[in-house]
């Protein structure tokens, strides 16, 4: 099972991250206490291993904007968490993720019908699109074929005390984790391990 551990503002998590066996690093540059500039995201970057997915979270921001950031820090995807409509995502020269909110079976069947690579499904937004570290009911994710569950990244509340529920409920193809993974709002490497040691063993 694969990991990402979003919201990375420093190098020594980043590698130490890395180092305990996360496949995707998350880096925000939309409104959010883990908000990071694109230079401080591309030094962080060039310090950490290839086959590590670097992954750039954007809200409402332009595809002009979001492809410069992506240059400028090697981002392998972007992920959407705004109201980026179909012809948005036309005009991105760049793989990308879309975030949903989940609250019904038809955010469920939206989310699927989206051309992203990959569909990030999270609790419903509260005071940031994502990262606020709450549930959704993952039963509404019970009805999906395995091709579908492919294509799914699981947020939302996720930590070492419930991810092993989630991934036997959903199968997703990877889990995503953020504020969990934090004490007094830094990220906390020991909750990292642990987080990703659980996943691993799934």
């Amino acid at each position: 099972m694969r990991v990402k551990v979003c919201g990375i503002t420093d190098v020594e998590t980043a590698k130490r991250t890395c180092e305990y066996g996360a496949d995707a690093l998350g880096f925000v540059f939309a409104p959010s206490k883990r908000r990071i500039t694109p230079e401080e995201a591309a030094d962080i970057i060039k310090e950490l291993p290839a086959h590590v997915q670097k992954i750039g979270v954007f809200v409402n921001e332009t595809v002009e904007r979001v492809e410069e950031i992506a240059a400028m820090c090697g981002l392998d995807y972007v992920q959407l968490h705004g109201d980026e409509d179909a012809c948005y995502m036309e005009r991105l020269n760049i793989p990308f993720i879309k975030a949903f909110g989940v609250a019904s079976r038809e955010d469920v069947t939206r989310a699927m019908n989206s051309k992203a690579a990959y569909v990030l499904l999270d609790s419903p937004k509260g005071v940031y699109r994502g990262g606020n570290g709450t549930v959704f009911p993952w039963e509404l994710l019970q009805e999906l074929n395995e091709k579908e569950r492919g294509r799914i990244i699981l947020a939302g509340g996720l930590g070492s005390h419930n991810v092993r529920d989630a991934i036997r409920i959903v199968r997703p193809y990877m889990v995503d984790a953020s504020s969990s993974l934090e004490t007094e709002g830094k990220k906390d490497l020991q909750k990292i391990k642990t987080f990703i040691e659980t996943v691993k063993e799934c």
